[in-house]
């Protein structure tokens, strides 16, 4: 990108942003191609204010259960591709769940995030999700806690099932909103079925969270892409997180990406989405990333993992955990640091049900629009 075809100043961009101006497409990719020290100093500072005007010092948390890390597919970038025989490989009971989702709510999360891979065990069997079903019942019973389930594109059958259980988020990446590189990212997937899926759950009255993967051969275009599909499908939370290479892929050997892509990424998703959710996640640098990306503007820390679950992350399967600095304990002195606070768990389940309202009411306001 040319920086010298722009017209505008940064000021001018960030000033239209606090005022909740519509950016245009040409200012979108301006911030994100941001490389002066000073310029991207003054992004961070006015996604803060952003998010301050909506959430305050507030900052939510998320417990991570990666209960299975079987998959029948073969995405490029996955450490727990199907045929990749250097990963840990686990499938744990539900009993086993249950207990470290007790221990994890009692550590003081706001959500448990129940994951998995698209594992063969209930993907395969015409019932299989029953069982899981009734766990999220029986999880949501005994925590009172909002849960997103993550287990891939899940069968419509099951999707209209997930809301019955209380769960109240369904998240499901689409990495990349470009066709071509989601074929390259997610072999032998469909790119609509996954898109589709996401529209179909906010249908039945699921939150939604959509996410990318950066550093993975998308463009500047391509990122400005997926922001516009997030605003489309009226993602709650929006998130981005750059790539790790994983051994016993076909991109162990692509290079990662800076660190500051993912940072640009979180502020921008700030200016555009000042009322939503934006991840920070432990799972790409640990506590040590922590910091720079809720200086971007990101309001949710996510990727807690206690130690003694036996239970691993995604892109850094150990990093940090048996440490305990992915903990709600471990990650508090910098929320301290930064003059951040724990939210209180009334304030995120009061966000939820705001949101939910707002969005049953702009579903009945456009069905009737088209009737």
């Amino acid at each position: 990108m040319i920086r010298g075809d722009f017209s505008f100043s940064i000021e001018e961009i960030l000033d239209k942003a606090l005022h909740e101006e519509a950016l245009s497409r040409r200012e979108v990719l301006y911030l994100l191609g941001l490389q002066q020290a000073d310029e991207i100093k003054k992004l961070f500072a006015v996604a803060q204010r952003l998010r301050r005007r909506y959430f305050g010092n507030n900052i939510f948390l998320y417990g991570f259960l990666y209960f299975s890390t079987w998959c029948r597919n073969n995405c490029a970038f996955c450490r727990y591709r199907a045929s990749n025989r250097l990963c840990q490989r686990y499938r744990k009971t539900e009993q086993q769940i249950i207990e470290v989702a007790l221990d994890t709510a009692a550590s003081g999360v706001h959500l448990l995030d129940l994951t998995m891979g698209e594992d063969p065990f209930y993907y395969g069997k015409e019932d299989g999700f029953e069982s899981l079903l009734q766990l999220i019942k029986e999880i949501k019973r005994q925590t009172s806690l909002p849960i997103m389930i993550s287990f891939g594109v899940v069968p419509d059958e099951v999707l209209d099932k997930l809301f019955e259980t209380g769960a109240e988020w369904y998240a499901c990446y689409q990495e990349t909103h470009n066709a071509k590189l989601f074929h390259q990212l997610r072999l032998s997937q469909s790119y609509s079925d996954r898109l589709n899926k996401k529209y179909k759950a906010a249908e039945l009255g699921l939150l939604i969270e959509e996410g990318i993967l950066s550093g993975v051969g998308e463009s500047l275009d391509d990122i400005a892409d997926s922001m516009e599909e997030m605003r489309k499908m009226g993602a709650h939370q929006v998130r981005v997180m750059n790539f790790i290479p994983q051994e016993g892929t076909p991109m162990h050997d692509f290079p990662p990406p800076p660190k500051m892509r993912e940072l640009l990424i979180i502020a921008v998703l700030r200016l555009l989405f000042p009322h939503s959710l934006i991840p920070a996640s432990l799972d790409v640098y640990g506590i040590d990333g922590l910091k720079g990306k809720l200086e971007a503007g990101a309001n949710v820390v996510t990727s807690l993992i206690l130690s003694h679950s036996e239970m691993v992350g995604v892109a850094q399967s150990t990093l940090d955990i048996g440490e305990g600095y992915r903990t709600v304990k471990g990650i508090t002195p910098i929320l301290n640091e930064l003059g951040l606070i724990k939210a209180e768990l009334d304030d995120y389940i009061s966000w939820i049900e705001n949101e939910r309202k707002s969005y049953i009411n702009t579903y009945r306001f456009r069905e009737k629009v088209l009737l």
